[in-house]
């Protein structure tokens, strides 16, 4: 069966004029407001008490924005097909999902000429890119990657780098692996914009201009970085960014993938199927071009809505949001730092510049066991482990000294109080200086959890 290629662009209906109404996403607000997150209910502590959940689990999953639920709501009252429907609410739904994508696009900065291909998450749109690689392309990627931007690319045509010590050594041996394949197919260069374990900033504008220099390619994961700082794709000179709307105060199920389109345009259809395919005889396929040739069968129109309020929310409020989340950093470094038994985990020095995010360990204590007691007896949510970054983390607990193989993150936004930043200094505090107040197992396939536990998990069903 033979192929043809045409090129097609998402398609707004002629007629429909979007507006936005008292309570849609992006209305104006106060600069100095921010953003206000759906608030979570409270939890139970071990000794009965109900305190308001301290959300210090951002780097994981952020809280969805009020915005993006009323988006949300708005968006399921109307939502029918897209681009291949007639009806009145077709129409409508088709430009959401378009204006959806433009919001997007102006979100990150894109080019005028660029892509912007709704996906799952940042795991999913990196794999895109990877089976769009043309044959031979070598990729290269340090060590202190996530695995979504460290595992989807072919083994044998993959250059990883070892976790740097700074920004200067990061810059130095890429230089070194791009000067050796000069000769070579045009490589591909994969960074992260902040790192997922750390918070730590890389020195962006020095890779992709080294990368320029020497013909390469850049991929940026901005997963991590966005929700806290703003990116400039166009002014960056990057060639693709990938995010997740569930790291940007969105629902799960939507992410995008967002740069040039050549090489996108000359590989076969991610998903085969409806909406990828133009025409289809007993003889041959004409698959789409553009973002449509990636975005096969019925699209996720309610997450790329909410992943465009979301864009729209954090893009007029960014001023407050960074003041927010500095406040928060410089007291959660300074605070964790302060404890004894306490050691906190850095790539290019403690004084570096960061997004809310820091990993630490407390001496004598196991870190999932930490952040089980830090949950039952102070409702506070972290993270404990290696965060899909294992490279990583065993490099900076050896560098720290500290006993063990995972860590404690805690990670800030929009959803953290400066009373949950105290909360937890004083809960490590009290944990590094004498352990949990409460007895704990660890059972396997749960982790730790209170070996007596008079809490009786309510989750109740949404539906």
């Amino acid at each position: 069966m033979s192929t043809h290629h045409t090129t097609t662009t998402g398609h707004v209906p002629p007629t429909a004029t979007l507006t936005r109404g008292p309570d849609a996403p992006g209305r104006a607000l106060s600069p100095a407001l921010l953003p206000a997150t759906v608030l979570a209910p409270t939890v139970p502590l071990l000794d009965g008490r109900l305190v308001d959940y301290a959300q210090l689990d951002h780097a994981a999953s952020t809280p969805a924005l009020a915005s993006v639920a009323r988006a949300v709501a708005s968006v399921t009252a109307t939502y029918s097909s897209v681009h291949r429907g007639t009806g009145w609410l077709s129409r409508v739904t088709s430009a959401h999902y378009e204006a959806a994508r433009e919001e997007v696009a102006r979100f990150v900065g894109a080019r005028p000429e660029d892509l912007v291909v709704f996906t799952r998450t940042t795991t999913d749109a990196t794999n895109l890119l990877a089976g769009a690689l043309p044959d031979a392309t070598p990729v290269v990627v340090f060590d202190s990657e996530h695995h979504a931007s460290l595992l989807p690319w072919d083994a044998e045509r993959t250059h990883r780098l070892p976790v740097p010590h700074s920004p200067a050594q990061a810059v130095a041996a890429l230089g070194d692996t791009l000067a050796g394949l000069a000769d070579g197919p045009q490589p591909l260069v994969v960074v992260t914009g902040a790192s997922n374990v750390t918070g730590e900033l890389w020195p962006l504008e020095e890779i992709v201009g080294l990368a320029r220099r020497h013909g390469a390619r850049v991929l940026l994961d901005a997963a991590q970085l966005l929700a806290h700082r703003p990116v400039d794709l166009a002014g960056l000179g990057a060639d693709w960014l990938v995010l997740s709307g569930h790291k940007l105060h969105a629902p799960f199920g939507a992410g995008a993938l967002v740069g040039r389109a050549d090489w996108l345009d000359a590989a076969p259809p991610y998903l085969a199927g409806g909406g990828a395919s133009l025409a289809v005889t007993a003889d041959e396929v004409t698959w789409a071009t553009g973002a449509a040739r990636h975005e096969g069968g019925s699209p996720n129109v309610v997450g790329a809505v909410a992943l465009a309020a979301a864009c729209a929310a954090l893009r007029e409020h960014r001023g407050a949001v960074e003041a927010h989340e500095a406040a928060l950093t410089q007291r959660l470094l300074r605070g964790l730092r302060a404890v004894p038994g306490v050691r906190t985990l850095s790539l290019f020095g403690e004084d570096h510049e960061r997004v809310p995010v820091v990993a630490f360990t407390v001496d004598g204590l196991d870190s999932h066991l930490v952040a089980a007691a830090l949950s039952a007896e102070d409702g506070i949510g972290v993270r404990a482990g290696k965060f899909c970054a294992h490279r990583l983390v065993d490099t900076l607990l050896s560098r720290a000294g500290a006993g063990g193989d995972t860590a404690v993150r805690a990670s800030a936004g929009l959803a953290t109080t400066a009373e949950h930043v105290e909360r937890l200094l004083t809960a490590v505090a009290r944990l590094a200086a004498a352990g949990p107040a409460g007895e704990y197992r660890l059972r396997e396939g749960a982790g730790w959890e209170p070996s007596v536990d008079p809490r009786t998990l309510e989750a109740a069903l949404p539906w």
